[in-house]
């Protein structure tokens, strides 16, 4: 299915979680030179990773509970089309390892034995790696990992899921310390309340403009 509208949801979905981001760091926390916003850049990405780690542990568990709760035939064919998502997930998980790797303060021995060209081979591959998984990060959060070659339905639903997980976790780890307690409170809470709002609003027009719903696609 192609969908504008849904797609220019999806990238809105991701540039409104963004933009709120950067106007919450310039108010509160003080970006007033290069290392300021290296640090402000490097906080982001940090979360971004989370975001990924929290996704690659999250939709096995999504698409495995959506699969077994299909009918009849259908469970193969969500099994055969969840072998892409799966593997790009993977995918960017190993691209993550190797670039961590890759600069690892341990294996410094090793990039000093290899010389010049393995060092130039062992950049090579940071960048390739690093570059791979900022694209994956990218995919992951405005397509979720391509899911709705599932089905449809599942990237919203997923969203969902995840939202309120990354939400838990800025709880328990404290994120935003600099922040006031009530505009932190308003900000943890408005990004899963926002996009619980934009998947109702995702699966709501994919009801109504194309006919697909949970129960439809778990054929009951």
């Amino acid at each position: 299915m192609d969908d504008p509208q849904v797609r220019r949801l999806q990238m809105g979905r991701t540039v409104l979680g963004l933009a709120a981001w950067v106007g919450l760091t310039l108010a509160y926390k003080a970006v007033v030179s290069a290392g300021d916003v290296k640090a402000a850049a490097d906080e982001r990405l940090d979360q971004s990773w989370s975001s990924v780690l929290v996704l690659v542990c999250t939709l096995p568990v999504v698409v495995g509970v959506f699969v077994a709760a299909a009918r009849g035939g259908l469970r193969r064919v969500y099994l055969r089309r969840a072998v892409r998502p799966l593997g790009a997930v993977l995918a960017v998980t190993a691209s993550m390892g190797t670039s961590a790797l890759a600069m690892a303060p341990e294996l410094a021995g090793l990039r000093a034995a290899v010389g010049t060209p393995g060092k130039i081979a062992i950049g090579v591959l940071f960048v390739w790696a690093v570059c791979f998984a900022l694209y994956g990060i990218g995919l992951s959060l405005v397509h979720v990992f391509r899911t709705a070659d599932i089905h449809e339905v599942v990237p919203p639903v997923l969203a969902g899921v995840l939202v309120w997980e990354m939400a838990l976790l800025d709880v328990v780890t404290g994120a935003y310390p600099q922040v006031p307690a009530g505009v932190r409170a308003a900000f943890v809470l408005g990004a899963p309340v926002t996009v619980t709002a934009l998947s109702w609003w995702e699966m709501r027009r994919l009801r109504l403009h194309h006919g697909l719903t949970v129960r439809r696609a778990l054929g009951r």
